[in-house]
């Protein structure tokens, strides 16, 4: 049975099941997880843990399948932990989980904790992750997208007894604590916690404790922020000329391919054109958007920046991108920067000016006679 992760408090104090597995990428938010099932086990008299992590093709299961299935000779209740990195547990693996799947039904005994990363689709559909949901209680920990990271940030510090000003002043500093932590949610914890240490909550202060304005977060708060090219290409998508600059500058300092920024940019501008010349054609935007693959958050992206982009401007997209291919290879090219990462930086830049502006309203018809 599948469950939310903001719903795993109030089915904890239900009851505990004996089967739970947690999988995504997002480290923060799968350790906080455990650590609630864990403390909630140990409660109910699971006093001894044994963990047991999966790597490589030969892997023994027996193990795994041994300790799930023994008692402890100093506790009544064990918790049985494994972890998956690869999210693949192979031919032998597929079957123990099976098997421990279908063994945990009825077991007061053993508490089996299946710890995976970020699943796709095909391996959500395999029998041993459909043996585990059904078994158990199936947990997805996905990471808190940017648009949600301040309200998120606001939550963590009002669960220590801290909150930023009201009004715009505040939703400031929110955003700039965002910027500097996105992408990086432990370290984003981290740097919550240290508010908590440097500005303690004095409870004799009345409704004013508590309180943190822009200034001491920004004396206090490191640039702990983590991107992806898979973020960058949002960014883009959405318009935010602002970060997407930001986000250009953090992929060159840690030291992110160029090639693979570059490819990135111009596989968007390319499912772009693709999308556009299929409308051309006849067919209906969603049909044109599933069958490039087009889906999730990009689709809605894709769906409000297409009307925006015409068909000369997609040409000159296209233009563009075909130049800095060249140029993060070494080439040089008239009236373009030399380097690949400005060379990048133009690029973004140019798609992102155009996903930002508003689409031209159509001529009045007297206009047009």
């Amino acid at each position: 049975m599948q469950l939310a992760a903001n719903q795993l408090s109030n089915h904890l104090q239900r009851g505990l099941k004996s089967l739970y597995t947690l999988h995504g990428d997002e480290p923060l938010l799968q350790q906080e997880a455990l650590d609630a099932i864990r403390a909630h086990a140990r409660a109910k008299g699971y006093t001894e843990r044994t963990s047991h992590t999966v790597a490589g093709a030969h892997f023994d299961w027996s193990e795994v399948l041994a300790a799930g299935g023994s008692l402890s000779l100093f506790a009544d209740k064990q918790i049985v932990e494994i972890r998956i990195p690869s999210g693949k547990p192979g031919k032998d693996g597929s079957v123990a989980l099976q098997q421990l799947a279908e063994g945990a039904q009825g077991n007061d005994s053993t508490l089996t904790i299946v710890l995976l990363p970020r699943l796709d689709k095909m391996t959500k559909s395999t029998a041993w992750f459909a043996a585990l949901d059904a078994n158990g209680i199936t947990l997805e920990v996905s990471p808190v997208e940017r648009g949600a990271l301040p309200q998120w940030i606001a939550q963590r510090l009002g669960a220590q007894g801290q909150r930023v000003e009201a009004g715009e002043e505040g939703q400031r500093t929110l955003q700039f604590f965002a910027d500097r932590v996105e992408g990086n949610l432990l370290a984003a914890h981290q740097e919550i916690q240290k508010l908590g240490l440097l500005f303690p909550v004095d409870a004799a202060s009345g409704d004013t404790g508590g309180v943190l304005t822009l200034e001491q977060v920004e004396s206090a708060v490191l640039n702990v922020a983590r991107y992806d090219v898979f973020k960058l290409s949002e960014a883009v998508l959405a318009g935010q000329a602002v970060r997407v600059q930001r986000m250009l500058d953090g992929l060159q300092a840690e030291g992110e391919a160029e090639v693979l920024v570059h490819y990135t940019l111009a596989e968007d501008i390319r499912a772009l054109k693709r999308v556009k010349d299929a409308m051309a054609q006849g067919r209906p935007l969603p049909m044109a958007l599933r069958e490039n693959r087009i889906w999730g958050v990009k689709e809605r992206l894709f769906e409000r920046v297409l009307p925006k982009l015409s068909e000369s401007k997609l040409a000159e997209l296209l233009q563009s991108a075909h130049v800095v291919d060249g140029i993060v290879k070494g080439l040089k090219q008239p009236d373009w920067p030399t380097t690949g990462w400005q060379a990048l930086h133009r690029l973004a830049l140019q798609l992102c000016g155009l996903c930002g502006a508003a689409p031209k309203a159509a001529a009045p018809a007297y206009a047009r006679r």
